[in-house]
């Protein structure tokens, strides 16, 4: 396991648990509630992919900036935004994160330095070029991180991205969260090279392949990336192998994959093979899991309470920012 500076194994591994947890929990509560008619809109689902969030983000420091995709909650709560602003943001409420207007697809918060929430498939990648770009003309030592998923890499603005990335050599970890399935579409009918690190290689990228169902092997191959980039020796493709356990979006009827192949992902569930590892280490007891997932349920019953609190944008103001004009 990586450590940092004084902080012990057992910490370190329950922060890791403790992020995959609060991300099934939230996610789970927001299916619920979308059922029930509260969020409403488009909704997409970390559960099952937790352990890329979980494993990766930790590893950027305050400075460094996130570029995101539209499945993107995982990654704003481990980046640090509250349940609450997200919760209220799927809400559409004005005190959610985008003010209400942006919803599930698009949670930001340029304090955090988490620049989306994309709904447009690759749209993120030439954000994450822009910003490294930024840090590198004015010398900051920073990173960006861009998450997106299999789909991407069928657009355009991944192949431009990486070899600008690699023409320049801009500190960017490209990090793909290859779930096999671009929507409906199984990666083997979409991909000629289904090895997607494998890409790097045409624009003379570092590159690796993870399992994404690893809390500790992301959190590890996310670290010599990382390195990788703040040593100045360019950018990073590093594509994590993970599963959705739920559909696309809550609009997707799943008709593209079957039962018996997602139970058989289920064997792998992250937090399960986490937690498992950490018990028979000695690393994680009864009564600790249960005072953390206790403690999860609260934060995300009070994400909740505060979104069904939350005010509605007044009406008056639904105009603005929408257009600009010259005085």
């Amino acid at each position: 396991m990586v450590t940092t500076g004084a902080i012990s194994a057992r910490e370190q591994s329950h922060g890791l648990l403790r992020h995959m947890l609060r991300i099934r929990r939230f996610e789970e509560k927001s299916a619920e509630l979308y059922s029930a008619g509260k969020i409403r809109g488009f909704l997409h689902l970390y559960i099952g992919e937790e352990a890329v969030a979980a494993g990766a983000i930790p590893l950027l420091g305050a400075d460094d900036a996130i570029v995101s995709t539209y499945r993107e909650h995982g990654h704003a709560l481990v980046r640090g935004m509250s349940a609450g602003t997200i919760m209220a943001e799927m809400y559409g409420k004005a005190n959610g994160c985008s003010r209400g207007r942006g919803g599930s697809m698009h949670l930001f918060d340029a304090a955090l330095r988490f620049y989306g929430g994309n709904a447009i498939v690759a749209g993120g990648l030439p954000v994450a070029v822009g910003l490294a770009l930024a840090d590198q003309m004015q010398g900051h030592p920073r990173v960006t991180a861009c998450l997106f998923g299999d789909g991407a890499v069928d657009e355009g603005e991944f192949h431009e991205s990486l070899n600008l990335s690699a023409l320049w050599k801009l500190p960017v970890v490209f990090l793909c969260e290859n779930n096999l399935y671009a929507m409906g579409t199984a990666l083997e009918r979409h991909e000629a090279q289904t090895q997607i690190y494998a890409k790097a290689d045409a624009y003379g990228m570092a590159s690796a392949i993870v399992d994404g169902m690893d809390v500790l092997a992301v959190h590890q191959a996310m670290q010599v990336a990382v390195d990788h980039i703040r040593a100045g020796k360019g950018p990073y493709l590093l594509e994590a192998r993970t599963y959705r356990f739920r559909a696309h979006s809550m609009y997707d009827a799943e008709l593209y994959r079957s039962q018996d192949e997602v139970n058989e992902w289920k064997h792998r569930d992250p937090i399960t093979l986490f937690t498992t590892k950490l018990q028979q280490e000695s690393l994680l007891t009864d009564a600790e899991l249960a005072e953390m997932e206790a403690q999860i349920a609260a934060e995300v019953a009070a994400a909740v309470a505060i979104a069904e609190a939350g005010p509605w944008e007044p009406v008056e103001d639904l105009l603005k920012d929408v257009y600009t004009c010259p005085a």
